[in-house]
C-alpha cells in the first residue's frame, strides 16, 4: 500500500516536472514579451502585450465570433485535408508499388511540387469561383504532395531482403504488400499525414484570402486591415493551438496504429 502510494507521487512529480520543461519556453517569451511591454520598449500598436491579446481572445469567445470562425476554417481544413489524405496515399501507393506508373507521374510531380499553394489562388478562382471549391483547392493542394511523397517513399524504402524472401516463399502479391509493404511504410505514411495536416492550417489563411466572411483567416485580414494588431495576434494564436490539437489527435492514432514500434526519445 505505502509502495503504490510512493510510486503514485514519484509519477505525479515526474509528469509535473516534465510539464514544467515542456512549458518553459513559452512562458518564458511571454514573461519577456510583457515586460518589454510594460517598460515601454516595444509600442502596443506594433506588438500588443500578451495580457491585451489574452483579454481579446476572451471577448471574442465570449461573443460566439471567435467560435464560429474556427468552425468555418476547420470545416474547410477537412474538405481539404481528407481530399489530399486520399487522393495523396492512392497515388503514392500506385507509384510505390508499380514502377510503370512512377515513370509516368514523376515528371508532372516534380514539375508542379515546387509551386507554393498561393501561387495556385489566381486558377483556383478561374476553375471554381469564389465560392468554397477555390478554398478547398487551395487546402487541397498544400497537403497533397507531403502525404504523396511520404507514402511513396516509405513503400519504395521496403527492404530488399523482404521482397526476396517473399518471392522465395511465394507468398501471394496481396498478402505481402497487406502485412510487410504498408506496416513497413506506415511510419513514414503517418508523417506525410501530419506534415499535410501542419501545411492544412498554414493554407487555409491563404484560402480565406478569397471572398471569404468567415474563417480565422478572414478575422486575420479584416484586423490586419483596420490595424488592429492585438486581433491579428489572436488569430494567429487560435491557428497554432488549433494546428497543435489536430496534430496531437494524428499523433494519437499513429500511437495506437503502431503500437510494435519502438521509438528513440532522446537521452
Amino acid at each position: 500500500m505505502i509502495e503504490a502510494m510512493v510510486d503514485q507521487r514519484t509519477s505525479v512529480g515526474s509528469r509535473g516536472k516534465s510539464l514544467a520543461i515542456y512549458l518553459a519556453i513559452p512562458l518564458l517569451v511571454l514573461v519577456i514579451w510583457q515586460g518589454l511591454s510594460m517598460a515601454g520598449l516595444i509600442r502596443p500598436m506594433i506588438l500588443p502585450p500578451p495580457t491585451q491579446v489574452a483579454e481579446v481572445i476572451w471577448v471574442l469567445i465570449r461573443s460566439g465570433e471567435l467560435g464560429a470562425h474556427v468552425l468555418s476554417s476547420t470545416q474547410r481544413v477537412l474538405e481539404g485535408f481528407t481530399l489530399a489524405a486520399v487522393s495523396g496515399l492512392l497515388l503514392g501507393v500506385g507509384i510505390g508499388l508499380f514502377r510503370t506508373v512512377g515513370r509516368f507521374a514523376e515528371l508532372p510531380i516534380q514539375l508542379i511540387k515546387p509551386i507554393p499553394p498561393i501561387a495556385w489562388i489566381p486558377l483556383a478562382i478561374l476553375w471554381f469561383g469564389i465560392g468554397e471549391g477555390a478554398k478547398i483547392y487551395i487546402i487541397f493542394i498544400g497537403a497533397f504532395f507531403p502525404i504523396l511523397i511520404n507514402t511513396m517513399d516509405g513503400i519504395r524504402q521496403t527492404d530488399g531482403r523482404f521482397v526476396e524472401l517473399a518471392q522465395i516463399l511465394e507468398v501471394p502479391r496481396g498478402r505481402f504488400i497487406r502485412q510487410v509493404i504498408i506496416p513497413g511504410a506506415l511510419p513514414q505514411i503517418m508523417t506525410g499525414l501530419r506534415t499535410g495536416l501542419n501545411i492544412s492550417w498554414m493554407c487555409v489563411v491563404a484560402a480565406e484570402l478569397i471572398a471569404a466572411s468567415s474563417g480565422v483567416g478572414f478575422l486575420i485580414m479584416d484586423a490586419r486591415q483596420m490595424s488592429q494588431s492585438d486581433v491579428v495576434l489572436a488569430g494567429m494564436a487560435t491557428i497554432g493551438v488549433l494546428g497543435k490539437v489536430s496534430d496531437d489527435l494524428l499523433q494519437r492514432l499513429e500511437n495506437r496504429m503502431m503500437r510494435w514500434r519502438t521509438v528513440f526519445s532522446g537521452n
